[in-house]
């Protein structure tokens, strides 16, 4: 079962596609959507991707932090990023210690969740996600 509304969001220090350490605790202050997917250049994690990508300047217009997780390498989400022009990281989840501290392992890889993340606290779930609108049901429900 994902997290609740109100939990205190997991830390975590992890790599992203560009080798550079992410840690969530840099984030306080700022939202934070976190979302989960099962696999790197997949048909739904593609159109997912996309969907973030292609509403990216309404995220950073908003002061909004858009990471996407999953248990695929850097190499990976190097190739990922590059094949779609993503603008925002992905996050190396290898050990899937994020996946489990988010409860969204589904054996062996991320569920598909989006957690969005205020001030250290999960401020939303979304446990069902239409990958092709996903950014833009979110920018709606958000405010932004």
């Amino acid at each position: 079962m994902p997290l609740s509304v109100g939990d205190t969001a997991p830390d975590f220090t992890v790599k992203d596609t560009t080798g550079t350490t992410i840690k969530l605790a840099n984030y306080v202050g700022r939202k934070v959507v976190l979302y989960f997917y099962p696999k790197d250049d997949t048909p739904g994690c593609t159109k997912e991707a996309c969907s973030f990508r292609d509403n990216y300047e309404q995220y950073l217009s908003k002061g909004i932090t858009v990471l996407g997780v999953s248990m695929d390498d850097e190499a990976s989400h190097q190739k990922f990023t590059e094949k779609f022009s993503l603008p925002f990281p992905l996050l190396a989840d290898t050990d899937g210690a994020i996946t489990k501290a988010y409860d969204v392992d589904g054996g062996g890889y991320s569920k598909r969740v989006t957690y969005v993340i205020d001030n250290g606290k999960i401020a939303q779930v979304y446990g069902t996600v239409k990958t092709d609108t996903h950014a833009t049901d979110i920018l709606a429900e958000i405010g932004a």
